[in-house]
């Protein structure tokens, strides 16, 4: 087996640590001690096509393989953990699970953002007394009509103060324990959906999360990602691909 990088990733690898010497290493310590979101390295990401890198070209990403995606992974959190947990959230926990399991309307109308980095995204699964535990949670959508109406409380939602969407997770059927689980993409600015302040971290603070609280949020149906009840299992496949 050959260990060796191809031409397109020793490329790649040059061309993100050159970005990560020249524009986030030198801020990184300030941006961490004033807990400063650093929004225009954000956009410079996008601007590279790192903030979809596994994404196909045709939904705004660069079409790289995932070994790519670690490489650069690798060279920005080596320059600032914060920035790297910001790309990483975007490219891992959002634009995955909508090349996976979204719709093609779906994809074009919210993927191709994403991945191009002109909008950013965040993942809402934990809450106050559920984590990884998606069975315990207790944020629910009732189907009503052409929408579902949402009510409930995420935690430490990274990326939640800034992002434009989300991935949410809910519970559809309380007596289908975690087959009861409902994915959605939300609009992180409609109306019912309200951002807790950033919480106060010890390190990597100029990554921000907050709380996300929702109430009486009407998601239309057709923001919902994958079947109803298939939540679990899109959240799963996203963290251990994440992981």
């Amino acid at each position: 087996m050959d260990f060796r990088l191809t031409e397109e990733q020793d490329a790649l690898v040059r061309m993100v640590r050159e970005f990560a010497d020249r524009e986030v290493r030198p801020v990184a310590a300030e941006n961490d001690r004033k807990a400063r979101f650093p929004a225009d390295l954000v956009r410079r990401m996008g601007e590279l096509g790192l903030m979809g890198i596994e994404v196909d070209v045709e939904y705004g990403g660069s079409g790289l393989d995932p070994v790519s995606y670690v490489l650069a992974m690798e060279e920005i959190s080596a320059a600032c953990a914060s920035t790297g947990v910001i790309m990483s959230v975007n490219n891992s926990l959002v634009c995955d699970p909508l090349v996976k399991f979204a719709s093609e309307e779906q994809k074009k109308r919210f993927l191709v953002p994403l991945a191009s980095g002109e909008k950013l995204g965040c993942f809402m699964l934990s809450e106050p007394e559920a984590g990884t535990d998606a069975a315990a949670q207790r944020t629910t959508a009732v189907r009503d009509g052409d929408h579902y109406v949402v009510n409930g409380t995420k935690n430490w939602i990274t990326n939640g103060p800034q992002a434009d969407y989300g991935i949410l997770f809910t519970m559809t059927d309380k007596s289908k324990a975690h087959k009861g689980i409902t994915a959605f993409i939300v609009d992180m600015n409609a109306p019912g959906v309200r951002r807790g302040p950033k919480d106060d971290k010890l390190g990597i603070r100029a990554s921000h999360s907050c709380q996300v609280f929702f109430e009486e949020h009407r998601v239309p149906v057709e923001q919902r990602l994958g079947e109803e009840g298939q939540g679990f299992k899109i959240a799963m496949a996203t963290l251990d691909c994440g992981r």
